[in-house]
């Protein structure tokens, strides 16, 4: 499915908060996305296209209101570019996938890797851990 394809399929299905972060590049307020603070572990994937994106167990709290992990499940599950909007030089990501905009990397992560990856809530979808 091309990326106009998926963009067509969220306009018609998401809620337009949703959309315009995943479609239009937008950014959630911060500490108002259900999982900013969320502590269960499992997998969040993309609202876009349910791919594999973040494991609970890279997750960490970084202090900002957004979702925040140190590395995705896969590197090729994202991908990276350079965003110039709102007069700033950042580095946006989106799903490898569909192309939604996932949120920005920061190189103020913790270890192993040093890295932030700051998710908007509206971006993902939390496919809870199997109980043991």
């Amino acid at each position: 499915m091309s990326k106009d394809d998926y963009r067509a399929r969220w306009r018609e299905q998401m809620p337009p908060e949703q959309y315009h972060v995943c479609g239009e590049r937008g950014t959630e307020r911060p500490f108002t996305g259900k999982y900013w603070n969320h502590k269960a572990s499992g997998v969040y994937r993309c609202a876009g296209c349910g791919a594999p994106l973040f494991s609970s167990e890279a997750k960490f709290d970084s202090g900002t209101g957004w979702p925040s992990y140190w590395a995705p499940i896969d590197p090729e599950a994202v991908e990276a570019e350079e965003d110039h909007t709102h007069g700033m030089i950042r580095t946006e990501v989106h799903c490898a996938r569909c192309k939604a905009h996932l949120g920005h990397l920061f190189p103020d992560g913790p270890p192993p890797t040093g890295l932030r990856y700051c998710i908007n809530s509206l971006s993902l979808d939390f496919e809870p851990a199997e109980a043991e």
